[in-house]
């Protein structure tokens, strides 16, 4: 049996034209209140929701079977883009006006298989250190029932925008 599914985005240009021209946790917020559209990764995933405070972001998502690898689980790809959105979004939120950041390394421990009845997925990142160039930031994954499926650390490389 054959499934599908069809998924749009908004031009992800309008949201790269603001980076840097407003602190990241604003830009942050601004996606969580529906001011601007979320990004396409996050669509593509179908990831739920964000929440957003400074120096932490949860990103939520159910695994669907269209997250799945040949085994019949999440693939690890979907659950590392899951932990690298929370860490570096974490890190986003803590930025001024005219910073801007990229992951330099993900450092990802799978500790348990997910698929779908794990139920929720609730991805929190929180930053660890932040200096003039790098921050550091963990991210969390764990299931419906509180268990840690998922760990990692994160580095981001902090510049200038503009």
């Amino acid at each position: 049996m054959t499934r599908s599914r069809t998924f749009s985005w908004a031009d992800p240009a309008a949201n790269a034209a603001q980076a840097g021209g407003r602190p990241g946790i604003d830009m942050l917020r601004a996606m969580v209140d529906g001011e601007l559209a979320p990004p396409p990764i996050l669509v593509m995933l179908d990831a739920a929701r964000l929440d957003v405070e400074e120096g932490r972001v949860t990103v939520l998502m159910t695994p669907q079977e269209f997250h799945y690898n040949p085994l019949g689980t999440v693939h690890g790809g979907v659950i590392a883009a899951l932990l690298d959105t929370a860490a570096a979004c974490a890190v986003h939120s803590t930025l001024p006006a005219g910073v801007g950041y990229t992951s330099l390394d993900l450092s990802t421990k799978f500790l348990r298989p997910v698929t779908v009845a794990s139920g929720l997925l609730r991805a929190t990142g929180t930053v660890l250190s932040k200096g003039r160039q790098t921050a550091l930031a963990e991210a969390r994954l764990v299931d419906a029932a509180g268990r840690l499926v998922a760990h990692a650390t994160s580095t981001c490389l902090l510049f200038d925008v503009g």
